[in-house]
């Protein structure tokens, strides 16, 4: 495929979060032809079945946000073990009303930062988990563990370590070859 549009969605609202300065890098570092474009989540509301009959606008963007993209990282940091509750709500408005979830057949990645060893492995273990059910095909290898550390990202996206710049391209090619893949699949059906 020669160009692609990626989205992404950080899972913190915070200012300050190194998985959007993450998100940025991924960004700046997007392999030719390809496009990263930020899918936001901070103005959702709660999600509730209340909804399901009437979705309010910010949630029909959402949406279509996710439709109108071949693929969807998703860059989550790690709260007590599991993905914040800000994406959680996100999830749970794309996957409904039911019948209708924006995730299948997505192909999805999932990456995040975190200033520990193994950086986002328990969140990434739980939001691979939701994926699966929305029948999201997800990029397996390789796993996006990034340690941050201080300097690590610049405010304009810039990745101050090599081998980390390094990973993160390859983590691209191998997620755009995942949906390369699944686009072929959808224009043969």
């Amino acid at each position: 495929m020669s160009d692609r549009t990626i989205g992404y969605i950080v899972g913190s609202i915070s200012s300050t979060s190194i998985n959007r300065q993450l998100a940025k890098a991924l960004e700046r570092l997007a392999p030719e032809g390809t496009t990263l474009v930020e899918i936001p989540i901070k103005d959702l509301p709660f999600y509730s079945v209340d909804h399901d009959a009437d979705y309010p606008q910010v949630a029909r963007d959402f949406k279509q946000a996710i439709d109108d993209v071949d693929g969807v990282v998703i860059v989550t940091p790690e709260y007590s073990r599991s993905i914040p509750g800000v994406l959680k709500n996100a999830l749970d408005w794309a996957a409904r009303p039911w019948g209708q979830g924006s995730f299948n057949g997505k192909p999805t990645a999932v990456i995040g930062t975190s200033g520990g060893g193994i950086a986002t492995a328990a969140a990434q273990q739980h939001l691979k988990a939701i994926l699966s059910h929305y029948n999201a095909p997800t990029l397996g290898q390789p796993e996006g563990y990034v340690q941050s550390t201080p300097g690590l990202f610049t405010e304009t996206g810039e990745v101050t370590d090599e081998r980390t710049a390094e990973f993160l391209v390859g983590y691209l090619e191998a997620f755009g070859a995942l949906v390369d893949r699944y686009a072929r699949v959808s224009v043969a059906a």
